[in-house]
């Protein structure tokens, strides 16, 4: 898995986890709906430092539970 699939597949883990849409937790994070949809939906493939922030405050969570799971420690490194 790449870390690009691991982020959206946590963004739509946190957001099953709290019976969220997309567009609700854009809405939390003051993001623009468009931007999530495009991490999720893999055309932004390099979603920044700064955008996960704000979705982990818009979710009331901190940077290292959002990468805190088994598939994030499990990535290989990507540059070989």
């Amino acid at each position: 898995m790449t870390t690009r699939a691991c982020v959206a597949n946590r963004i739509i883990e946190l957001c099953q986890e709290r019976n969220m849409t997309i567009n609700g937790l854009a809405r939390l994070s003051a993001l623009p709906p468009s931007t999530l949809k495009n991490i999720v939906n893999g055309v932004s493939r390099n979603p920044g430092i700064v955008t996960i922030k704000k979705l982990c405050d818009g979710l009331e969570i901190t940077l290292i539970e959002f990468f805190d799971t088994a598939d994030f420690r499990g990535l290989e490194q990507e540059i070989r």
